[in-house]
């Protein structure tokens, strides 16, 4: 079953078990998917419905902070919940071993020296942990491996 399908029928689990907020956040990613297909006239696979969740997570944590500034708790404590419902269609976060694997295989496959090649390196690195790493930390981590 793809993950669009999956999300669906969760979307239908939430309205017979009357579970409103769950509700809400599946419909808004639904409307997300939906928005992406209309726009681009394409059919969303697992990876492209990936990535939509993970923007959506981004988005709630930059939420939380913004709430967290202005003392809206309870605000913060919403978007917090969303995250976790969204959380659930994303893969499986890869361990601090698998990213420094895939990190070094991308600066030997691009036969990277110095910081010139962080574009190169970060484009596959990107490739093989989109929506499974925190991709700012793992910039980090290459920007430091290309300076020794």
């Amino acid at each position: 079953m793809s993950l669009k399908q999956r999300i669906q029928d969760d979307m239908k689990t939430a309205m017979k078990a009357r579970d409103q907020d769950r509700l809400l956040t599946i419909r808004m990613l639904l409307a997300a998917m939906k928005q992406k297909e209309v726009d681009e006239r394409i059919e969303l696979d697992d990876a492209a419905v990936v990535a939509i969740t993970d923007k959506l997570v981004k988005q709630r944590k930059d939420s939380i902070a913004a709430y967290h500034a202005a003392g809206r708790q309870d605000l913060a404590e919403k978007e917090q919940a969303e995250i976790l419902v969204l959380q659930g269609y994303m893969p499986q976060a890869a361990d601090p071993g698998e990213i420094e694997a895939v990190i070094e295989r991308a600066v030997e496959d691009a036969g990277a020296i110095g910081p010139a090649a962080m574009g190169k390196v970060m484009a596959q690195v990107k490739a093989a942990l989109a929506g499974r790493a925190d991709l700012a930390a793992v910039s980090q981590q290459v920007k430091m491996r290309l300076s020794r």
